[in-house]
């Protein structure tokens, strides 16, 4: 059987109940009968100095008889519950409250009081005269310096142990309810604590094992509570980490698998005669182009993955980005042509300093112009804008072609994402360019949006650091 931390708290809380009422039992039971003990004695030997100054006193001095004296020790005895005796300093008890005076007088053999000189009481038999303990006192009655004899009370240590054991019962009662109450707080913990926590130590169990959909069921708003919410939270990401990871091996050996495919397909045909002499120019061109394809995606995965490691160590400079823009524009010339598109600039002054790194900015620039160009409609315009904003500069990408459906916002910039309808518009897309872009410009500490209309046309926003003490014309 584990040991459990919550077995370990439940035989520490039994263990502290047990021990509590052993003390009670023990320690406390003993402590409880010596102060009432000595609070009887406190209380016995006041009434010794009565009697001995103003009964036993006087019968000495002959100014009351033994008759009289004896009663009042009599009205004394039912008062306090305490035999009295007064004894002669030869230890012969001269009167006895529970017994008449004319009754034997008994010696008490070995009687001497200096004997116990370090307390005024004592307990036990007193002498052997009783059968019981018994709680005495001892008091000397004098005249002048003269000890004419000695007062002694005795009352029974039964009533003193029975006076302990209800105190006692009421410790004990309160103790048992202490107990019972706090064995409700321990249930409450149970439920409240510890099988939350039972349940969340399930799920980290379950997640090692892979098992990313398993929810802990816990809806406290307490810190348990936001606990659980966050492993959730942790686990439905690693999940859909996890399935973008399955996704991502499925795109990238389909991107890979179609031109190799062809690569080899075209080379044997080229060998076992199968295409002409004349002809394999033609097809040894068209290995060349899916070979650059091939170069362009892993060129596109390591800058990726050197992006995300943040291993990428940033060139940063001053520099005018209208003219990256119009160097980077004038590049598409070829394309456009094809499609009879123009490349509209809306630019901020003559020169406009941003401070970033220059050829990852072009990169971001290149794509963006080159996804435009993919999916603008023939005859029709691109426009490149930049504007000031504070301290930040704004490049706007715009085309009027046939836009991004609104459930695919989102998804644009995963790696290898193509959206339904521009699958047959890019045929020779990588569907890294967006992921490339935001991934640099997110480098950069800076953000980029998307504003997007189905075949009215997109809109791409991002930002710049603007330069700070050069001056632009």
């Amino acid at each position: 059987m584990k040991h459990t931390l919550y077995r370990k708290f439940l035989f520490a809380y039994l263990l502290f109940g047990f021990l509590s009422f052993l003390t009670i039992a023990l320690f406390t039971s003993n402590l409880t009968l010596n102060h009432l003990t000595r609070q009887k004695a406190d209380d016995l030997y006041k009434e010794a100095t009565l009697v001995s100054s103003q009964y036993a006193g006087n019968y000495y001095n002959n100014t009351m008889d033994l008759q009289t004296v004896h009663s009042h020790l009599q009205a004394l005895d039912t008062y306090m519950s305490a035999q009295i005796w007064i004894i002669s300093p030869q230890g012969t008890i001269i009167a006895n409250s529970r017994k008449p005076l004319n009754s034997e007088f008994l010696k008490i053999q070995g009687f001497n009081p200096a004997s116990n000189s370090h307390s005024f009481y004592s307990t036990g038999n007193f002498y052997g005269m009783f059968s019981e303990d018994t709680l005495s006192v001892v008091y000397p009655i004098t005249s002048g310096i003269t000890v004419k004899g000695y007062i002694a009370l005795h009352t029974s240590m039964t009533q003193i142990v029975q006076s302990r054991d209800k105190i006692l019962n009421i410790s004990y009662i309160s103790l048992g309810v202490i107990f019972v109450l706090s064995t409700i707080i321990l249930i409450a913990f149970t439920y409240m604590v510890f099988m939350p926590l039972r349940k969340i130590t399930t799920a980290t169990t379950e997640y090692a094992n892979g098992n990313f959909k398993h929810q802990i069921s816990i809806s406290t708003d307490d810190e348990i509570g936001r606990l659980a919410h966050s492993l959730n939270f942790m686990a439905s990401e690693l999940d859909a980490s996890e399935e973008y990871q399955k996704k991502f091996i499925a795109n990238i050996s389909h991107d890979f698998r179609s031109p190799l495919t062809s690569i080899k397909g075209y080379l044997e045909a080229i060998l076992d005669g199968t295409i002409p002499p004349e002809m394999q120019e033609k097809y040894l061109n068209i290995v060349l182009s899916e070979t650059a394809r091939l170069n362009k995606l892993t060129q596109s995965m390591l800058l990726l993955n050197n992006l995300n490691a943040k291993e990428l160590m940033l060139e940063k400079t001053n520099f005018d980005i209208n003219k990256v823009i119009k160097d980077t524009a004038a590049s598409f010339g070829g394309s456009c042509m094809e499609k009879n598109l123009s490349i509209e600039l809306i630019l901020t002054g003559k020169s406009l300093y941003v401070f970033a790194d220059m050829s990852k900015i072009q990169q971001v620039l290149y794509n963006l112009i080159d996804n435009a160009i993919k999916f603008s409609n023939n005859n029709s315009t691109i426009y490149v804008e930049t504007t000031e904003k504070n301290e930040k500069v704004l490049i706007s990408v715009k085309d009027t072609g046939i836009g991004i459906p609104k459930d695919s916002i989102n998804q644009i910039w995963d790696r290898f994402y193509k959206i339904d309808a521009s699958r047959g518009k890019d045929k020779k897309g990588t569907g890294l360019g967006l992921s490339i872009v935001k991934e640099i410009v997110q480098v950069h500490n800076e953000n980029i949006n998307v504003v997007s209309t189905v075949d009215v046309g997109t809109e791409f926003i991002f930002t710049l650091s603007k330069s700070k003490g050069i001056a632009e014309n």
